[in-house]
């Protein structure tokens, strides 16, 4: 699916950031990273943080995009749609390896 597909679909909605919205999302990214270099954390526990910042970096080039997630699975369109607000990366990435 793509950026228009989304929002036909209304899984993506406009929005507007803020520069407190995305400090607030930086914090978090911050602390999340933090955590997941912690050693005595289990290995699943310290993916699944470090996968939370991955999850708020997209967040924030989502809101700067314009947009936000609304609905069910908004992890995949979060993801998904970063190649059509941020370019397709010229090393051969293509939508279709998204799945």
């Amino acid at each position: 699916m793509t950026l228009k597909d989304l929002l036909a679909d209304g899984r993506l909605r406009s929005h507007t950031t803020s520069i407190q919205e995305v400090a607030d999302l930086l914090r978090v990214v911050d602390r999340d990273l933090a955590d997941a270099g912690i050693a005595q954390l289990s290995a699943d526990r310290r993916f699944a943080t470090a996968y939370n910042a991955a999850l708020q970096l997209a967040t924030i080039a989502l809101h700067a995009a314009g947009y936000r997630c609304a609905g069910a699975a908004h992890h995949w369109a979060t993801f998904h749609v970063l190649p059509d607000i941020m370019g397709t990366i010229r090393t051969g990435f293509q939508r279709d390896t998204l799945g």
